[in-house]
């Protein structure tokens, strides 16, 4: 086996699935098979996550740039995030990759590791990334290469539901000053005014990217710039042990409340008025608002002006990465700086995978926004003035992480095993699974 091919051992890894079989069967949304020469031209196979939003405002760019390059075809596929990992795996431990393909951050390392993506650093010629800040850059940095750039930017925001709030006479917090103890006290008495029928806040213990934002604010990296990970027992106990208050209290939902409910807006238990708070990316912020009505407030996390430092960094929903076996890499690379650093194809995408990466861009594109992309664009346009904690990229065997936390969390939310135990269990498998 060369470094190019990723088998099927492999490819189980990176899927996360202990079972997965190598069959291209195609889904609903398609996801099977890869691109070749079509009568008219070249055909490139796009690929990603999400749903069918996404994927008709991915369409309204797409006939933008097929109107600049009529040669070029491309056939989409999509399918929902918790799928998607396990079939692009058995895509490229089958030999047939797609051309251009919505990467994970924490699958970037893996992949880029093993050959298989096309190092972009050695494309400038065709795909200009100058716009782009440093920090941003380096969302898809593994070493010296460069193996995905980010499909649109984004951050962890803090979304309340203010018809709850005015309903029950709860103040909302500042969201420049609040810190988690502030959070606590919001969480506990607008449970108690609806007698528990409303949680005042709610999230999982195990959404990596959550943690990590308390993690830094603690003074420490997730990950650090060299690929270790540097979150300490202490930070994940203190984490395990603040979500446990706020449950005892009555202000974060009892054990086994969150259940898998799909990932659109409109199933989240904000929008179903169980909750009236909830961590979200800000990409997402538009849809959550019109699940609900039009009636949210979008914050800071908390802890972001308490903590020994800041917790948020620009981060991106995606990378796009392509095939180093693409049959089409010029094409490929056309069609990613056009996705890049096309205004027109911008607007007609919107804020779906997040604010622009290129600043002129989101720019240019803003005023023909919808108001709640106008309010998360502003917010990511806002935070990229101030400093803040460079993200590193997440180093290889990563993508196992978040299933571990999720398994362990689950044994303390139930209390079958205390924080510190479930933290000293994370940190075990985690440096295992890291190779460190």
């Amino acid at each position: 086996m060369t470094d190019q091919v990723i088998s099927r051992r492999q490819a189980l890894r990176l899927g996360g699935a202990a079972g997965l079989a190598l069959g291209l069967a195609a889904c609903g949304k398609g996801f099977g098979g890869g691109g070749g020469d079509s009568t008219s031209g070249t055909t490139l196979n796009m690929v990603w996550w999400g749903d069918i939003t996404r994927a008709n405002l991915t369409q309204a760019a797409l006939d933008v740039f097929h109107r600049q390059f009529p040669g070029i075809t491309i056939k989409t596929e999509y399918q929902d995030s918790t799928p998607y990992k396990d079939k692009l795996a058995t895509r490229f431990a089958a030999g047939d990759p797609p051309d251009l393909m919505a990467m994970r951050l924490d699958s970037v390392g893996e992949y880029g590791g093993r050959g298989v993506l096309l190092d972009l650093n050695r494309h400038a010629d065709a795909l200009d990334l100058s716009p782009l800040s440093a920090n941003v850059k380096g969302l898809g940095t593994v070493g010296a290469a460069n193996y995905g750039v980010a499909s649109g930017l984004n951050t962890i925001g803090f979304i309340v539901n203010k018809a709850v709030t005015d309903k029950y006479k709860v103040a909302i917090p500042d969201g420049n000053t609040w810190g988690w103890p502030d959070l606590a006290a919001f969480a506990r008495e607008l449970s108690a005014k609806t007698g528990r029928k409303i949680y005042g806040t709610g999230f999982e213990a195990y959404t990596i990217a959550n943690l990590i934002v308390f993690t830094r604010q603690r003074g420490e990296d997730f990950y650090t710039a060299d690929g270790k990970l540097g979150l300490t027992q202490g930070t994940l106990v203190a984490w395990f042990d603040m979500i446990e208050a706020m449950r005892r209290e009555g202000g974060f939902p009892p054990a086994g409340f969150f259940e898998e409910i799909g990932s659109s807006a409109d199933q989240s238990y904000i929008a179903k008025g169980t909750l009236a708070s909830q961590i979200i990316p800000t990409n997402n912020f538009l849809s959550y608002n019109k699940a609900c009505g039009g009636t949210l407030v979008l914050l800071r996390p908390p802890g972001e002006t308490q903590g020994k430092r800041r917790g948020q960094s620009i981060d991106t929903p995606a990378l796009w990465s392509i095939s180093a076996k693409s049959k089409h890499p010029a094409e490929t690379l056309k069609l990613l700086n056009f996705l890049i650093n096309d205004a027109e194809g911008a607007k007609a995408a919107g804020t779906t995978r997040g604010v622009p990466a290129n600043p002129a861009v989101a720019s240019a594109i803003k005023a023909g926004l919808a108001p709640d992309d106008q309010v998360a664009t502003d917010y990511l346009m806002g935070l990229q003035k101030e400093t803040l904690p460079a993200p590193y990229v997440y180093p290889k065997g990563s993508s196992t992480l978040q299933p571990t936390l999720k398994k362990i969390s689950t044994e303390v939310e139930f209390r079958r095993q205390s924080s510190a135990e479930g933290a000293k269990q994370f940190l075990t498998e985690a440096h295992k699974a890291l190779g460190q």
